[in-house]
């Protein structure tokens, strides 16, 4: 294990994980445990910065618990964790805000956005790209998974260490990308990406009634039955060809092409290729989001082997400033 590279991935807790989270992060991390020394923490730091309520902030962090556990997480294995219960991350937060440009953070994409919409904006916004630099960097992490729309935070992350190395001397693992090309963006039931803030969201562990029910919501254009219609521009198609075979994908597209299908036919072949993949993990979800006792106990083991790791890491870099 010692001689694998190190991979390193956070979510945040903020609402129930839906079909864009497990095609997009949940389904490609947990594959990576084949290969890689893998590190999965819930930043429930940084959901801090818009989930106020604390009996929210637990159930949500629960739940997530719950999600990799159902999914087929080895948590003996590898490493998960909750990034509240690593304090040495905020202590190498501040080191390394000592080295970053105050000019980077107001370039960052979030936080550039966050202005544009008028949101009631506070400095953890401000300077989330530092936590997750001290995220990364803590671990030895040597590859972070990441979407087109995150590389600059890697990016920023990169130079931060950079900057830090050539100021201090080599302290850190300088990590790479890992972009999954395959999985591109997953609309949600109105077309735009599948989204908790824009509500659009297909549930991942919904009953079968709700999987069905949002499936069936999914917006498509005014064609007619009989009309041929495109499958590479048909929200319906995009969701289901990441469930469904080769051949069941050409089959489907072929009667796109030729007509005389309608669109409840594909929602309805949607619906249950997606079911098909998720149910068997739907009913280990819900036992185990129950037992509250194990999901401590996952967090407690997770949480003493990444601490071990960010001691050290921490202690290094205090050394390298002066500090120890």
């Amino acid at each position: 294990m010692a001689q694998r590279k190190r991979s390193l991935s956070g979510i945040k807790p903020t609402g129930t994980p839906h079909l864009g989270n497990y095609l997009g992060f949940l389904k490609p991390a947990l594959k990576l445990q084949d290969s890689r020394d893998t590190f999965y923490f819930i930043a429930d730091y940084h959901a801090l910065t818009t989930v106020w309520e604390p009996a929210v902030l637990k159930d949500q962090t629960y739940e997530l618990v719950a999600v990799f556990s159902a999914l087929g997480m080895d948590f003996n294995q590898h490493t998960f964790f909750k990034q509240s219960d690593i304090p040495e991350v905020t202590e190498l937060t501040w080191l390394l805000s000592c080295v970053t440009p105050f000019g980077m953070l107001t370039q960052a994409h979030a936080y550039k956005d966050a202005v544009a919409k008028g949101e009631d904006l506070n400095d953890g916004t401000f300077q989330y790209p530092v936590l997750m630099a001290s995220d990364i960097l803590i671990y030895d992490s040597h590859e972070v998974p990441v979407g087109r729309d995150q590389k600059q935070h890697l990016e920023m992350t990169r130079d931060i260490a950079g900057r830090f190395n050539h100021r201090f001397g080599e302290t850190f693992v300088i990590p790479e990308p890992r972009i999954e090309e395959e999985v591109a963006t997953i609309p949600g039931v109105d077309g735009r990406k599948m989204s908790k803030s824009y509500g659009n969201e297909i549930p991942l562990f919904s009953t079968e009634k709700d999987l069905r029910k949002a499936v069936m919501r999914i917006v498509t254009d005014s064609k007619t039955v009989e009309d041929k219609k495109d499958p590479d521009t048909c929200n319906v198609f995009q969701i289901f060809r990441h469930f469904a075979s080769p051949e069941a994908q050409a089959h489907w597209a072929q009667r796109y092409r030729a007509g005389g299908m309608g669109y409840g036919e594909i929602k309805q072949a949607t619906f249950e290729a997606i079911n098909a993949e998720i149910a068997p993990y739907r009913e280990k979800y819900f036992a185990v989001r129950k037992d509250e006792a194990k999901l401590n106990e996952i967090l407690k083991i997770g949480g003493a082997k990444a601490r071990q790791v960010a001691q050290g890491v921490l202690h290094r870099a205090r050394q390298h400033v002066g500090l120890s």
